[in-house]
């Protein structure tokens, strides 16, 4: 998966994957602390996964709910 939880702030996340040059397809802050990063490769996920491990999240995340524009209703 491409998705990872990680127990970071989303600067701090983006600095680290901007260091080891991977791309993000999304960020996000999460309700518990920590931030959600979905990698634009896959490549880039093992990356961070292999940099990273002690700072990933294994515990399920709950998300922030977005915003539905009244187009998509």
């Amino acid at each position: 998966s491409r998705a990872i939880n990680f127990s970071l702030t989303e600067a701090e996340l983006r600095q680290r994957c901007k260091l080891h040059e991977v791309g993000i397809s999304a960020i996000e802050g999460l309700p518990k602390g920590g931030t959600r990063l979905v990698c634009l490769t896959s490549r880039g996920a093992e990356i961070m996964r292999r940099r990273y491990p002690k700072e990933i999240i294994d515990r399920p995340q709950t998300r922030h709910p977005h915003f539905v524009s009244a187009l998509q209703k």
